[in-house]
C-alpha cells in the first residue's frame, strides 16, 4: 500500500497515466463501435445487455492478459519466417501478427458482410422484426464480440506496455477506459441505430481498421493518429450531414403547418 502512494505522489506518474487513459479510451473507441453495431442486431430487450456483456468480456480480457505480461510480450517473438525480403513489409511473424492478421481478416468479413446487408438487405422471410436489420441469436453476437474483444485487447494491453513499466498505472488506465466505454456504449448504439448513414460510415471506419490490423500484421505500421483523424474529419462530416437534414426537415414540417393553417 505505502509502496503504491508512493508511487502515485510523483507527477510523472499522474502525467503517465492521463496519457494512457487517453489512450486507452481512443484505442476503445474501435472495440464499443464494433460493440455497438452488433448489438444494435439484437432483438431490443437483449440489446444493452450485450453491449454489456461485451464491454465487461473487454475489462476482464485486458486485466487477464495484464496479469500474464512476460507471456503478452513474449507474443512478438517471431515464430516462423517465410524467408521472402521484402521492402516496407515483414516475412518474420510472431503470434501478435498472426492474431492482428486474423482479426483483421474477421472485421473485413464482417464489416463487409454488414455493408452487404445494408445496401442489399434480406429478403422479409429472413429478417425478424427489428427495424430491417438482420437479426442473430444472442449467443451469435457474444462469441463474435468476445472473438474481436480479444485482438483489441491484445493491441491495447501491448501499447500499455510500450508506454509504462508500472502495473498500476497500467490496470487503473484500463479500468477507467473500459468505465467510459460503458457509459457511452447505449448513446452511441442509441445514435447508430437512430441514423443509417451512420451505420455506413461506422462500418466503413471497421473495414479501415481490419485493414490496418492486417497491415499491421504483416509489418506495415500505419500511425495511429492517421487512422483516427481520418475517422474524426468522416464523423465532422457526416455530422454536418445530420445537421443539414434536421434543419431541411424542421424547414418542411413548418411549410407543411403553414400551408395547412392557410387552407
Amino acid at each position: 500500500m505505502e509502496g503504491l502512494l508512493t508511487l502515485f505522489s510523483e507527477p510523472a506518474v499522474w502525467a503517465a497515466l492521463l496519457t494512457l487513459v487517453v489512450m486507452e479510451i481512443v484505442l476503445g473507441i474501435d472495440n464499443l463501435i464494433f460493440i455497438s453495431i452488433l448489438s444494435n442486431k439484437l432483438p431490443e430487450a437483449q440489446r444493452q445487455k450485450a453491449r454489456r456483456t461485451g464491454i465487461a468480456l473487454a475489462l476482464i480480457m485486458r486485466l487477464a492478459l495484464l496479469s500474464t505480461i512476460a507471456w503478452l510480450v513474449g507474443l512478438t517473438a517471431p515464430v516462423f519466417d517465410l524467408g521472402l525480403r521484402g521492402e516496407g513489409f515483414e516475412t518474420q511473424f510472431s503470434w501478435r501478427d498472426l492474431i492482428l492478421i486474423a482479426g483483421g481478416l474477421f472485421l473485413v468479413w464482417k464489416a463487409t458482410k454488414e455493408i452487404h446487408h445494408n445496401v442489399d438487405p434480406a429478403p422479409a422471410g429472413d429478417v425478424f422484426d427489428t427495424g430491417g436489420k438482420v437479426a442473430m441469436n444472442f449467443g451469435a453476437a457474444i462469441v463474435q464480440i468476445l472473438l474481436l474483444d480479444i485482438v483489441f485487447s491484445i493491441d491495447s494491453i501491448l501499447t500499455a506496455v510500450g508506454m509504462t513499466d508500472h502495473l498500476p498505472i497500467m490496470v487503473v488506465a484500463v479500468i477507467v477506459a473500459v468505465a467510459v466505454m460503458l457509459v457511452a456504449a447505449d448513446p452511441l448504439a442509441n445514435f447508430i441505430n437512430e441514423n443509417p448513414t451512420v451505420v455506413m460510415l461506422a462500418l466503413g471506419f471497421l473495414l479501415m481498421i481490419g485493414a490496418v490490423l492486417i497491415a499491421d500484421g504483416f509489418g506495415v505500421h500505419v500511425p495511429k493518429g492517421y487512422i483516427y483523424t481520418a475517422m474524426a474529419f468522416s464523423a465532422g462530416v457526416e455530422s454536418l450531414n445530420i445537421w443539414s437534414r434536421r434543419r431541411r426537415l424542421k424547414a418542411n414540417q413548418a411549410a407543411s403547418s403553414l400551408s395547412s393553417s392557410s387552407k
